[in-house]
C-alpha cells in the first residue's frame, strides 16, 4: 500500500519507483515526473511525461534528448516512473508491407496491373515469376467479393491464381479458407531494407567488376559482367530495389556478387536513393548474413499461396 504521507510520494504515486538509472544513457526513454507546484486537470498534482534519448545521468538529475526542442533536465527526485523503450523504428520501417511491396514494383515495369480495392493484381506476360503473377494481398482489400475477382482475373490469364500474403494474416486465413495452399516448397520470402549509407559503408573496398556494362532499359539498370555476373535495379521514390544478382557457378567466391551490387548501388544513389532493398528466401541463411553484414534487416516476411492442384 502507498503511503500518501509519506514525503517521497505524490499524490499516491511512489517517488523514485521506475527502472531508470545510469545504465540508461545513450537509450530512448519514457519518463513521467512531478511538477511541484502546479496542480492537474482532477486537482491533484501535474505530471508531464517526456519521450526521448537519455543523454546524463549525474549529480541527481536525468537529462532527456527529445526528437525535437532544447534537451529536459529532469530532477531524479522528480521522476515518478520512468522505463527504456525500443527505438524508433526508422522512417523505412514505418511503411507499411503493402507500400513497401508496390515501391518494389519498378523492379517489374512491364506488369498488367489492376487494383482490387486496397490489393493489387499482378500479371506479366513475359514473365513466369510469382512477384509478377499474384495477387498482392497484405492489407483488407475493403471490397466484398475479392475472392472471386481474383480467382476470375488469373483464370484467363495464367490459369492458377497465386496471392502474396503475411504469414497468419486475415488475408491468409481467407485464402486457405478456400481450399489455397502453400504455392511450393519455399521458405517465406522476407523482404529487406536497410539505408543506402549504410550499405555504401559495408561495400566500401569493394573494387568495381571489370568488364562490366550497364544499359538503362524500361526504367531499369542492368548490368552484365560478361557471362560472368549480372544483376538488375530499378529506383523509385528515393527506394533502389535489387533482383536477379546472379554469378555463374565456375565464378563463385570471388566476390562479384558483391562488386554487381555495389555498381547498382551507386547507380541508386546517384539519382537520389537513400533506402535499399532486396528480397531472399527465409532459409537462405549464407544470403541473409550476408546481407545483415551490409546493414539490412527483415521489413516483412510474406508467402505464397495457391488453389491446390
Amino acid at each position: 500500500m502507498v503511503d500518501e504521507a509519506d514525503p517521497r510520494n505524490v499524490g499516491g504515486h511512489p517517488l523514485g519507483s521506475h527502472t531508470l538509472g545510469p545504465h540508461v544513457v545513450g537509450k530512448r526513454v519514457v519518463v513521467r515526473r512531478v511538477l511541484r507546484g502546479r496542480t492537474g486537470p482532477s486537482g491533484g498534482p501535474a505530471f508531464s511525461d517526456v519521450l526521448g534519448i537519455c543523454t546524463s545521468w549525474a549529480d541527481g538529475t536525468c537529462v532527456v534528448q527529445p526528437e525535437t526542442g532544447e534537451p529536459m533536465v529532469i530532477a531524479v527526485a522528480d521522476i515518478v516512473s520512468g522505463k527504456p523503450i525500443p527505438p524508433r523504428p526508422s522512417p523505412r520501417h514505418r511503411v507499411s508491407a503493402q507500400e513497401a511491396q508496390l515501391r518494389a514494383l519498378a523492379l517489374w515495369p512491364g506488369l498488367e496491373t489492376r487494383p482490387l480495392g486496397d490489393w493489387l493484381l499482378r500479371h506479366s506476360p513475359a514473365s513466369t515469376a510469382r512477384r509478377a503473377n499474384s495477387v498482392l494481398a497484405m492489407e483488407p482489400s475493403g471490397v466484398a467479393d475479392d475472392y472471386a475477382q481474383v480467382v476470375d482475373f488469373y483464370r484467363g490469364r495464367t490459369g492458377r491464381p497465386i496471392a502474396a500474403v503475411l504469414p497468419d494474416s486475415a488475408e491468409d486465413e481467407l485464402f486457405r479458407s478456400h481450399g489455397w495452399v502453400a504455392e511450393s516448397h519455399d521458405a517465406d520470402t522476407h523482404f529487406q531494407v536497410a539505408g543506402v549509407a549504410q550499405v555504401r559503408r559495408g561495400l566500401r573496398g569493394t573494387r568495381p567488376p571489370e568488364g562490366a556494362t550497364l544499359e538503362e532499359d524500361g526504367g531499369l539498370a542492368v548490368l552484365r559482367v560478361g557471362d560472368r555476373a549480372r544483376g538488375v535495379a530499378a529506383y523509385d521514390r528515393d527506394w533502389v530495389g535489387f533482383r536477379g544478382i546472379e554469378v555463374a557457378p565456375e565464378h563463385r567466391r570471388q566476390g562479384l556478387g558483391l562488386a554487381v551490387m555495389a555498381a547498382l548501388l551507386e547507380w541508386g544513389a546517384e539519382r537520389g536513393a537513400t533506402t535499399a532493398y532486396l528480397q531472399v528466401l527465409g532459409d537462405n541463411t549464407a544470403a541473409q548474413g550476408l546481407y545483415e553484414g551490409l546493414g539490412f534487416t527483415t521489413h516483412h516476411a510474406y508467402r505464397y499461396l495457391a488453389l491446390a492442384r
